[in-house]
């Protein structure tokens, strides 16, 4: 399935697309919110500006992914691999991202209010400027040399 394609099946009707390989595809400024994407590579897609709200995102692969200012709000990213991802600004508001791999990530300015980070991996992420409370950050399973929403570095 192409991009051409599930961006036509969704304006249909459809909404699951689990499994799909959409690696390196290019849906920025795409809607494609509610949609089953569990399962699915999106490596290196670029997803800028993105609506996905409420997507399951469940164990898809997102590594290196561009999800800068996504929208994100109520999305199930658990299990998903968004190692190196860039997340600068998106709102992942009430996301589940609990056992997510976020190594390296860029969630600088991300919005994470109420997110579920329980076993999220956060190893060298950088969180400066994210909204993210002390709470949250302590469901993670790994911090180690992240970058804090305060700009220190997490030991």
């Amino acid at each position: 399935m192409d991009v051409g394609e599930i961006v036509a099946r969704y304006r249909a009707g459809e909404r699951g697309f689990c499994g799909a390989n959409l690696k390196r595809a290019s849906l920025a400024g795409a809607t494609l919110a509610g949609s089953d994407l569990s399962g699915a590579s999106l490596y290196m897609a670029n997803l800028h500006k993105a609506n996905l709200a409420g997507t399951n995102l469940s164990g898809a692969n997102l590594n290196d992914a561009d999800l800068s200012e996504a929208d994100l709000r109520g999305a199930n990213l658990s299990g998903a691999y968004l190692k190196r991802a860039n997340l600068t600004g998106a709102d992942l508001g009430e996301a589940n991202l609990s056992g997510a791999i976020l190594a390296g990530a860029d969630l600088s300015g991300a919005g994470l209010t109420g997110a579920t980070l329980t076993g999220a991996r956060l190893r060298r992420a950088n969180l400066s400027g994210a909204a993210v409370t002390a709470k949250h950050l302590a469901q993670a399973k790994s911090l180690q040399g992240a970058t804090m929403p305060d700009g220190t570095v997490h030991d």
